[in-house]
């Protein structure tokens, strides 16, 4: 490993806050009675459902697929029968049309044995890469299928995965680098063959020194004449998880405005979503369940767990001991980019990173107020735009006009409201310019 990287414009340094669940080794929750299933997990078509109700599905069957458009099918994560479509609490479209799997506990639960798949062809495991329903876990969910088969006229040269996981809190990414580096190495290679490139890069965050020794010891044993694959350590930074700010700061090529990765000749993934690509293509398991952080003052037991998709937040609270009566504020994801929700009725999709509860200490509750131009979002932002103009735009009912600002650019990382002293919720001023401005 060389020096350390990063990116050179703009980032933060919030709280890591890791400590609670870092040396915590994952572990399966057990399956509840009933479970949610969200039919749009990814960014695209929502899955129409393949079931009835009352019809007896097993493990790993597909209960959705999409029919039109960009998506991936939709498998059921236990043995049940279907109860019931209708609607569940979601944390960023309020509601979601769903699917109910009632619980067959007695059923034998399925096992996926190891298979050779060093004689398939790209396009064979292309499809066996749809077919498990995999989707960018450590992101919005984009169909990988889709992020792995770039235009022709890209020259890919270098696969990067995302181990920095920069968000506080968040160990869910560490944990498996430390107990699945094997599987994630073998998705990493099986990426690589899939884009007939050679080189893979794993960027983690300094502050993971025992995932970046067994993860580089896992890359050492596995590159070859035709893949090497090399870990290199970041520097701490928020948000060095980022794909533009990651494959800024472990290949020095910037990524043009309102382009992709791809047009600098690079495909990123998640270390999470490469250990998916491994279970769908060695093991023929599709995605349906998750390891995620639940974490913060407000929780009884903090923990890295493995649990099925569509397991309710309520689920996970009763089982983890409660909540604490000091508990202020629940929020799925990391408390840069995560939603609050209001109730525990939401289940966990695929892209759920974590759910966090957290005190009136762990959160700032004082009232915003009028921007003071002192420019530190201007500062913060590592993609260079104007956040206090964006904010003062939209509270004049001038939403439209943010383009100018470079609105659209902007991920969202929450850097600028973070660093704001008069703590101004620029994060949703920018969501609302974004969406007036479509219209």
């Amino acid at each position: 490993m060389n020096s350390l990287l990063t990116f050179p414009l703009g980032g933060v340094h919030p709280p890591e806050a890791k400590g609670q669940t870092a040396g915590l080794v994952i572990e399966r929750m057990p399956v509840p009675d009933e479970l949610e299933i969200i039919l749009g997990q990814h960014i695209g078509a929502p899955c129409t459902p393949t079931v009835k109700k009352r019809d007896v599905v097993g493990e790993g069957a597909m209960i959705g697929e999409v029919q039109k458009g960009l998506g991936v099918p939709l498998h059921s994560p236990v043995a049940g029968t279907i109860k019931d479509f209708g609607m569940s609490a979601h944390p960023m479209r309020v509601t979601s049309p769903s699917i109910t799997i009632a619980v067959d506990h007695d059923a034998i639960p399925v096992t996926y044995p190891r298979n050779d798949w060093s004689g398939l062809t790209a396009a064979e495991l292309l499809g066996r890469v749809h077919d498990a329903g995999i989707i960018g876990i450590g992101g919005a969910g984009f169909p990988t299928h889709v992020k792995l088969k770039p235009p022709p006229d890209a020259k890919i040269d270098k696969l990067l995965l995302n181990g920095a996981e920069c968000e506080p809190y968040i160990t869910a990414d560490h944990r498996q680098m430390l107990e699945l580096a094997a599987d994630i190495i073998e998705g990493a290679r099986i990426i690589a063959k899939i884009l007939g490139i050679g080189e893979c890069i794993i960027g983690i965050e300094e502050n993971k020194p025992d995932a970046i020794q067994v993860m580089a010891e896992a890359a050492r044993a596995a590159s070859s004449a035709e893949c090497t694959i090399r870990v290199q350590a970041l520097r701490v930074k928020y948000p060095q998880g980022s794909e533009k700010q990651l494959i800024q700061a472990l290949t020095g090529r910037k990524v043009p405005s309102m382009a992709l990765p791809s047009t600098v000749g690079v495909v990123v993934h998640n270390v999470s979503t490469a250990r998916a690509i491994c279970d769908a293509v060695v093991s023929g398991k599709p995605l349906y369940e998750k390891v995620m952080t639940i974490s913060g003052g407000g929780i009884t037991r903090p923990a890295n767990l493995l649990v099925k998709v569509g397991t309710r937040a309520s689920d996970i609270v009763a089982y983890l001991g409660g909540v604490k009566p000091e508990l202020a504020k629940v929020i799925m994801g990391g408390p840069m980019m995560g939603f609050a929700v209001s109730n525990l009725d939401v289940p966990v999709t695929k892209t759920t990173s974590s759910i966090l509860f957290l005190t009136e200490k762990e959160i700032d509750t004082r009232p915003h107020s009028q921007c003071i131009r002192c420019g530190w979002c201007l500062a913060a932002c590592p993609m260079g735009l104007e956040p206090k103009e964006i904010g003062v735009f939209v509270e004049a009912n001038r939403a439209e006009d943010t383009a100018q600002f470079g609105v659209f650019d902007c991920f969202e990382c929450g850097s600028c409201a973070f660093i704001c002293p008069a703590k101004r919720p620029l994060v949703q001023f920018i969501r609302l310019a974004k969406m007036k401005a479509r219209r």
